[in-house]
């Protein structure tokens, strides 16, 4: 087996043994070498296969660490209301896709912001009526966790006057108590449920169309974070051979008792389809009002936001799941959330470590916490002195400018703080939150070295102290992933023994001006040793 040489390339290994190199040597799914032509080709041997790169530069292959893939496809078939200004323009975007629709089928889709809007209120159920009065609308916000839905999908859903509040939501009610139409964290899950059916489609045939989107922009593994139908549509994928990139599958904490009755366990699987950790969520998310702060939002008296899932619960969770060999990720945006995730973390770890075998699981088994975005200053060295890994999305922090300095001004937080976390000793892990934001990994880069809009503003970036460089920020997107997904060993970085999952890129990123990272294309993404993508 002679392989095929990768050759005539600019090669950014991110292994500090040997950071150059300008060839490599592929076998199989493996690199063989990494080095100069001539030791790749002495390696090949007669006959070996070569492939010219022209010159372009290579870097391992970008894992996003907090995907959505099926939230993602499906919302490319739906009715997209991001970038809208106004109610007036989103509604118009409803009525157009409504008319492409069967007159039997209900309306997705989402994505909006009414804080970008002119006038910048929560729409309502009377709203969506007028474009849409007959088939069922829900219609997701921008960050995921406050839903539209007109009074159709309400009847659908049995939600009216006299249905109370779940655990860990709200139903927006008027004056005389009738719903709104906007249903707030776990109040929206049923409408959440719905779209996930076969009411939006063939999930594995979206995937299959959609997924070559993200080797497009260089990702050749996902952490993806949607439900267990997705986890199905990817073992259909899988077993026809029609999976184009690694998945890192996590369970949803509704489907825990699942995933313990059937013996699943945090890092089980191969190198193509692997079982990841439990998503709990204990908070909302800061456009919604609803992530868990020690202050109360502004102007809001009593609302500290939406604790989903309470700490004594949540800590029996942790138990349980570790108990069984899985590993937690806790979706914390808010400073309160954090912390309480991190005391609940502390104490099981001080549990477990009573005895060999819990002390055991405290080694393996690496917990997460999703988001990580605002956290008390004290809480930044507890997390790295926990060993607990922060997953976080560096679009989140310069598309929340405007929330974050209207907001939260004047508190004391240390928000999208990845350059304190990572000073800490923390390990930090990049992901976009796709379909919440761009799953471009470029734009993340750009956020993380620049922490600024695409525009440019502010000058300097929005807490500029925490700014990282741009091998830090290739490192999130890389080697960090890689260890979240207890991979270190196989991918992440480009050396003999690990995968050949790479991109080729016709720039060098350590060659580009900061603010030009977020347009740098992709030219060429390898999985395995095998072009999945080319431009």
């Amino acid at each position: 087996m002679t392989g095929t040489v990768f050759e005539n390339a600019r090669i950014h290994t991110l292994d500090p043994a040997r950071p150059m190199a300008e060839a490599m040597l592929v076998r199989g799914e493996r690199l063989v070498a990494v080095g100069s032509l001539d030791e790749c080709r002495d390696r090949a041997g007669v006959g070996a296969r070569r492939i010219d790169l022209g010159g372009m530069t290579v870097l391992p292959g970008l894992i996003d660490s907090h995907l959505h893939s099926a939230s993602y496809v499906r919302g490319l078939e739906q009715v997209d209301l991001r970038g809208t200004t106004s109610l007036d323009e989103a509604l118009a975007r409803i009525a157009r896709h409504a008319a492409t629709l069967p007159p039997d089928a209900w309306l997705f889709g989402g994505r909006w912001d009414s804080h970008k809007w002119d006038r910048p209120v929560q729409p309502t159920r009377a709203d969506l009526d007028r474009v849409c009065p007959d088939r069922p609308a829900v219609l997701p916000s921008v960050d995921g966790h406050t839903t539209w839905v007109n009074t159709a999908a309400l009847r659908r859903l049995g939600i009216d006057a006299g249905t109370p509040d779940p655990i860990g939501g709200q139903i927006v009610r008027d004056e005389r108590g009738e719903p709104t139409g906007i249903l707030r964290e776990a109040a929206g899950d049923a409408a959440a449920d719905v779209m996930r059916t076969s009411l939006a489609g063939d999930l594995v045939a979206q995937l299959r169309t959609h997924l070559p989107r993200l080797l497009a922009v260089g990702l050749t593994s996902i952490h993806d974070i949607d439900g267990q139908d997705c986890r199905a549509a990817y073992e259909t994928l899988y077993a026809r051979g029609e999976l184009p990139l690694r998945v890192h599958k996590s369970i949803p904490s509704t489907a825990l008792d699942e995933a313990i009755d059937g013996g699943w366990a945090t890092g089980d699987g191969d190198r193509w389809l692997r079982t990841g950790p439990v998503k709990i969520f204990t908070d909302g998310a800061l456009g919604s009002h609803t992530c868990l702060m020690t202050e109360p939002y502004d102007g809001e008296p009593g609302n500290h936001g939406i604790a989903v899932t309470p700490a004594e619960e949540f800590e029996r969770l942790v138990a349980k799941a570790a108990g069984a060999g899985i590993a937690v990720a806790a979706h914390a945006i808010g400073d309160a959330a954090n912390q309480m995730v991190l005391e609940a973390y502390a104490r099981w770890q001080e549990r477990a470590r009573t005895d060999p075998a819990g002390a055991a699981t405290v080694r393996r088994l690496r917990h997460r916490i999703e988001h990580t975005q605002h956290l008390r200053p004290a809480d930044v060295p507890l997390l790295a002195r926990l060993g607990v890994i922060a997953s976080m999305q560096p679009t989140h922090c310069t598309s929340d400018i405007p929330l974050t300095a209207s907001m939260l001004a004047g508190r004391d937080l240390a928000s999208y703080a990845w350059r304190s976390l990572l000073d800490a000793g923390a390990t930090v892990a990049f992901g976009s939150d796709a379909p919440v934001e761009d799953p471009d990994p470029f734009h993340g880069i750009h956020a993380a070295v620049t922490r600024q809009q695409p525009d440019g503003t502010p000058p300097g970036g929005v807490d500029p102290h925490e700014r990282l460089d741009l091998d830090a920020a290739l490192h999130g997107f890389t080697v960090a992933g890689a260890y979240a997904s207890y991979e270190e060993h196989l991918k992440g970085r480009l050396r003999p023994g690990m995968l050949a999952d790479f991109i080729a890129l016709p720039v060098d990123p350590y060659q580009v001006e900061p603010a030009g990272l977020r347009d740098i294309t992709v030219a060429l993404t390898v999985v395995g040793g095998v072009v999945r993508w080319q431009r």
